[in-house]
């Protein structure tokens, strides 16, 4: 199975979201992730045995962190606005986000999970970008107001896999464990 840790967005930020969706989907035909999918990840594990589950899920539930708002607003391109090959929404929050994500790694490296060799950086994958389309894209964006999908409580992550499509486009994603945040004194 395909792992990776994340949390996922509230009602009204995935609604938000989808709105704008809506508005930038018939501009250009683009890989759009499904709004079910928008989740900010955590760490990517990648494959691991289902035999393992328990301990894998044992080790994430030792993490202990406080519950922490995130905004979700403003667009931004990777690798960048000019040869993009991603479209994300930004995620803006303190410092807690980077330490889930560092407290994550440092419970996975002992079961063998390898560590990321780049810094964390928080993002909402929106579309997969074919060159040809980036200069409509970035013209309508451009001239949106005000793109802030709102902000919510993160009071728990979770522990999802990932599974491939049958008409291979995308994946689809299932929780199989959910770990809450704040909740010991």
């Amino acid at each position: 199975m395909r792992l990776f840790t994340g949390i996922a967005l509230s009602p009204d930020v995935q609604s938000a979201l989808e709105q704008m969706l809506r508005e930038l989907r018939p501009l250009v035909p683009l890989n759009w992730s499904p709004v079910e999918n928008l989740h900010i990840t955590t760490k990517f594990i990648g494959k691991w045995p289902e035999q393992r589950l328990d301990e894998m899920e044992r080790a994430l539930g030792r993490i202990d962190l406080p519950a922490f708002a995130v905004s979700i607003r403003g667009f931004g391109y990777l690798p960048d606005p000019h040869r993009a090959r991603m479209l994300f929404a930004g995620v803006h929050v303190g410092p807690e986000l980077a330490e889930l994500a560092r407290q994550t790694e440092d419970a996975l490296v002992p079961l063998g999970v390898a560590c990321e060799d780049r810094s964390y950086n928080p993002h909402l994958t929106l579309a997969r970008i074919d060159h040809k389309f980036v200069r409509t894209l970035r013209e309508h964006i451009a001239n949106m107001k005000n793109p802030d999908f709102g902000t919510f409580q993160v009071s728990e992550f979770h522990l999802y896999s990932s599974t491939p499509r049958p008409d291979g486009r995308g994946s689809s994603y299932q929780t199989l464990a959910t770990f809450p945040l704040g909740s010991r004194a």
